[in-house]
This record gives C-alpha cells, sequence and structure tokens, in this order.
C-alpha cells in the first residue's frame, strides 16, 4: 500500500496504479504458493480437531494428520509436496497420513500430480496415504484420475472416523501375532 503511495507521488498516477496492480497480483502469488497447512489433533472428550501448536489435544505417534487450508494448485502443489513430506520425514514412528481436506474446494492437474508423487514417495516409506472430509468436486476430480483407484489408505467422511479407524488398525498392527511369539502359539500367554 505505501509504496504505491510512493510511486504514485513520484511518478503520477499512472504508474501508481500499475505498480499497485503488480504488487497486488505479486502479493497473491506468494501467498498462494504457501498456504497454511497445520499438523491437528483430537481435543479430548470431543470430535473437534485443531493444530497442535495452539491447543492441547490428543496425537498417536503412528498416524500423522495435516490439515490443508487452501485449495491445491499448481502454485503450491510443490510447496504441499515437500511439506508433507518433511513432515513424515520428522515423524519415524508414523505409518499413517491423513490429509484433511475440508478446507480444500479444488484441485487442479499439478496439484493431483503432486498427490500422486506424494502417495509414492510414502508408500517406499511403509506409510498409508489417507484423505479425509473431501468436498464433492474435489473428489468428483480425484475419482476422474487413478488416484482414488491407487491410493494406499481410505477416504474417510469425517476426521474423527478417520482417527478411531486408524487408532484400531495401528493397534492391530502393533499386537503380536500368535505365529511370531512361540508361547502365544501354544497358549502359554
Amino acid at each position: 500500500m505505501m509504496a504505491t503511495i510512493f510511486v504514485t507521488l513520484l511518478a503520477g498516477v499512472e504508474p501508481g496504479v500499475i505498480a499497485g496492480v503488480a504488487l497486488s497480483l505479486a502479493l497473491y502469488l506468494w501467498r498462494s504458493s504457501r498456504p497454511h497447512a497445520a499438523i491437528v489433533g483430537r481435543v479430548p472428550e470431543t470430535e473437534h480437531f485443531r493444530n497442535i501448536k495452539r491447543h492441547k489435544v490428543f496425537t498417536d505417534p503412528r498416524i500423522l494428520t495435516i490439515r490443508i487450508d487452501e485449495s491445491l494448485t499448481y502454485f503450491n502443489a510443490r510447496w504441499l509436496e515437500e511439506f508433507v513430506l518433511e513432515q513424515v520425514a520428522e515423524q519415524p514412528k508414523v505409518r499413517h497420513l491423513v490429509l484433511m481436506c475440508s478446507a480444500v474446494n479444488a484441485i487442479d492437474a499439478s496439484a493431483l500430480e503432486s498427490l500422486e508423487a506424494i502417495h509414492h514417495r510414502l508408500i517406499d516409506s511403509n506409510v498409508k496415504l489417507h484423505l479425509s472430509e473431501v468436498k464433492g468436486p474435489v473428489m468428483d476430480a480425484l475419482e476422474r484420475s487413478d488416484f482414488i483407484g491407487e491410493l494406499s489408505g481410505q477416504v474417510f467422511l469425517s476426521q474423527n472416523a478417520a482417527f478411531a479407524a486408524l487408532i484400531a488398525i495401528a493397534d492391530a498392527e502393533d499386537a503380536p501375532d500368535a505365529d511370531d511369539d512361540p508361547l502365544m502359539a501354544r497358549g502359554f500367554i
């Protein structure tokens, strides 16, 4: 805003308007390329999920939940890919990643390619990708591609349903198998 005023005072109205439009466009592109995303956890005694940095929430080290607060486009697709993979790399116990898509209103082809790249990298890391709270138009775009058919995880209607189901799955995966433990197999444990 101040830059526009200075350009107007120094060079005139027309250059000031052009500078204002150019600055606004550059600011929009910069903000769109770095959307807000948060790691979220469940607020105790509720079905609500909030940012772990702002609220006291329940999380599970085997489940990482990331809420994306912007539509996914070619502006931010690469950023999303880097952000998600960085978060997974920082938490080695993660076996399930849920992308909470309640604020994602649209997705384009570049973002879909990034989701596919994320998915393949997660498979290589033995982490399943899940989606929750996907809006209809976004789900339509995902279904038109091969993404949903190849998804290693599930698409959940709500984040709470995803969290409850994945805790049960993670608990079952961590439970000792009777075939692996000779004492369990013989009924001693």
